[in-house]
C-alpha cells in the first residue's frame, strides 16, 4: 500500500539510510496495511538541508505565484479525493464519510491560504525624522518543522503545510507513524502541483531520529505541533535552546452546558453525533456534560437512545457510523477510566466495555456515565474516547465556575435560547473557542486553537498565517 511512497526529501521519494521499516496496522483488523521506511538522523539532516535549498527559491517566489501553486495542490487533491478518503478510513478506521469530509476540509485549507498568500500586507508609518518613513514588511520565518497527530491525518497536515507555503516557508513534515500514508498522499499532491524541490519534505521515524535533529538544528526557525500537552511542554523546553517560534494545539477537556432553556432535541441530535465521531478521538469534542437539573433525566434518556443506535464496524462499510479506537492501548485506557468512575460512584447508563461481536479490532462500545462528580478522572482529564460523562447543575454561576475548573482551554459549548445568556457564557468560559448551539469550529476561514495548557497560536483564518511570518521594520530617509 505504501510502495509508491516512503521518505520524501529534496523532491524525491526514497528509502531510508538504514533506519529500517515500520509496520502500519489496521485498527479494524489488526493486520498489516504495509510497511514504511523509518528515517534515521542522517535522513532528517538531509531533509533539513533540502528544505534550506528549497527555502532559498520559494521565499523569493511572488505571492501570486505561491497562490497559484497552492490552488494547483488543491486541484491535485480533488483528483485524488477517493484515494485520500479511503486512506484515512484504512489507517484510522473512521467511517469513509468522515474521511471524505476531512479530505474536503483539507482541500479548503489550501484554497483559503492560496488567497491569503496574496494578502500578506505591510504598512507605512510616518517617521519623526524629516524626509523619513518607517516601512513594516512581513517575511517568511524560514524552515518549519511540522508534527501532526493520527486522529485527523489529512486536516492536521493541511493546517500546517498550507499556511507555511503561503507565507513562503519550507517544511519538514513529520506525521504520526500510525497514519503516514495520508500525509504521503498530500505530499504527492504538492509534488504533482509543481512545488519546487525541497520546499516540502517528509520523514517518518522515532523521536531520536526525527524530532531530536529537527529541534536541535538552528536552521529550523518554527515548530508546529498537534499533540498532547505533555509533548507540547517538552517541545517548548526544547525550542528554547535555539529560540524557535512555536505554535501548538494540545489537549482539551471541553465542557458542554445544557441550560434549562435549551432546545433539547437540537442539543441531543447534534451532541451525540459529535461526541462519537472518530470514536471520540477528537481534542475539541465535549468530555464534560453539564445538564441543568430540570432537563437532566430527559437528556440522559435521549442521549442513551441515540448512542445505542450507533453502528460499529469497518469504516469502509457504508453502514458503519463509528469505527475503532486507534490501538489496543486506547481500549485499555477506556477500561481504566470507566473502572475508576464506577468505583468512585458513577452510574453506567450505556456501554462501558469492549464492543461485542468483533473477533479483531480495537472496538469500544459507546459509553454513557451519569452521577459523575467533578473530581473523577473521567471528568478531570481528557478521555479522548467514546465516553460521555454527564452531571447535573442548578445555576448559571455554578456551572460556569465548574466548567472553568480545568487547566485546559481548547473549546467549550453551551445550548441556550437566550441571547443574553449566550453572550455571558461566551465571555465567562475560559477557552480559545466557544460554540453556542453549535459544534462547528473547524473552518479554514476561522482561527482554531486554545488557551492555557491547550496550547498557543492559531491555525486557520488570517491569524493562521501570522505564525509563519516575521515582522521587519525599516527606517528609510532621503
Amino acid at each position: 500500500m505504501y510502495q509508491d511512497y516512503g521518505l520524501f526529501i529534496g523532491g524525491k521519494w526514497r528509502q531510508s539510510n538504514g533506519g529500517g521499516l515500520s509496520e502500519v496496522a489496521s485498527p479494524v483488523t489488526e493486520k498489516p496495511l504495509g510497511q514504511v521506511p523509518l528515517a534515521n538522523a542522517a535522513d532528517t539532516a538531509e531533509a533539513i538541508d533540502a528544505a534550506e535549498i528549497g527555502l532559498a527559491t520559494w521565499r523569493r517566489a511572488a505571492a501570486f505565484a505561491r497562490a497559484d501553486t497552492l490552488h494547483a495542490i488543491a486541484d491535485q487533491m480533488i483528483q485524488r479525493k477517493s484515494d485520500g478518503a479511503r486512506m484515512i478510513a484504512l489507517e484510522t478506521g473512521k467511517p469513509l464519510v468522515q474521511g471524505e469530509r476531512e479530505w474536503a476540509l483539507s482541500i479548503d485549507q489550501f484554497r483559503w491560504y492560496a488567497e491569503e498568500a496574496r494578502r500578506v500586507y505591510g504598512r507605512i508609518i510616518e517617521s519623526r525624522v524629516p524626509g523619513g518613513r518607517f516601512e513594516v514588511s512581513r517575511e517568511p520565518v524560514g524552515i518549519v518543522a511540522a508534527f501532526t497527530a493520527w486522529n485527523f491525518p489529512a486536516a492536521l497536515v493541511a493546517r500546517k503545510v498550507a499556511p507555511a507555503l503561503a507565507a513562503g516557508c519550507a517544511v519538514v513534515l513529520r506525521p504520526s507513524s500510525q497514519t503516514p500514508g495520508v500525509a504521503m498522499l498530500i505530499v504527492a499532491c504538492c509534488h504533482a502541483a509543481g512545488l519546487p524541490d525541497g520546499v516540502v519534505n517528509l520523514v517518518v521515524g522515532p523521536t531520536a531520529a526525527t524530532y531530536t535533529p529537527l529541534m536541535a538544528d538552528k536552521r529550523v526557525r518554527k515548530v508546529s505541533l498537534t499533540g498532547s500537552t505533555r509533548v507540547g511542554q517538552q517541545m517548548i523546553r526544547d525550542a528554547a535552546d535555539t529560540v524557535k517560534k512555536v505554535s501548538m494545539e494540545l489537549g482539551g477537556n471541553a465542557p458542554l452546558i445544557i441550560y434549562d432553556d435549551a432546545d433539547l432535541e437540537l442539543a441531543l441530535n447534534v451532541s451525540v453525533g459529535v461526541k462519537y465521531a472518530n470514536a471520540g478521538q477528537v481534542c475539541v469534542t465535549a468530555d464534560r456534560f453539564f445538564v441543568h437539573e430540570s432537563l437532566h433525566d430527559a437528556f440522559v434518556e435521549g442521549f442513551v437512545a441515540r448512542a445505542r443506535a450507533i453502528t460499529l464496524g469497518d469504516g469502509l462499510d457504508a453502514a458503519t457510523t463509528m469505527g475503532p479506537l486507534i490501538n489496543a492501548g486506547r481500549v485499555a485506557e477506556m477500561e481504566a477510566i470507566v473502572a475508576d468512575a464506577l468505583k468512585a460512584g458513577a452510574t453506567l447508563a450505556l456501554g462501558g466495555t469492549r464492543a461485542a461481536g468483533f473477533n479483531a479490532g480495537h472496538f469500544y462500545a459507546p459509553t454513557v456515565l451519569t452521577d459523575v462528580s467533578d473530581n473523577m478522572r473521567v471528568f478531570a482529564e481528557e478521555n479522548f474516547g467514546p465516553i460521555a460523562a454527564i452531571t447535573r447543575f442548578s445555576s448559571e454561576d455554578e456551572v460556569l465556575s465548574r466548567a472553568n475548573a480545568s487547566d485546559m482551554g481548547l473549546s467549550a459549548y453551551a445550548f441556550t435560547r437566550d441571547p443574553a445568556r449566550a453572550r455571558r457564557t461566551v465571555a465567562a468560559l475560559k477557552a480559545g473557542m466557544v460554540g453556542i448551539n453549535s459544534f462547528a469550529m473547524a473552518a479554514s476561514e476561522a482561527p482554531f486553537g486554545g488557551t492555557n495548557q491547550s496550547g498557543m497560536g492559531r491555525e486557520g483564518g488570517l491569524e493562521g498565517i501570522g505564525d509563519y511570518l516575521d515582522t521587519k521594520l525599516a527606517q528609510i530617509v532621503f
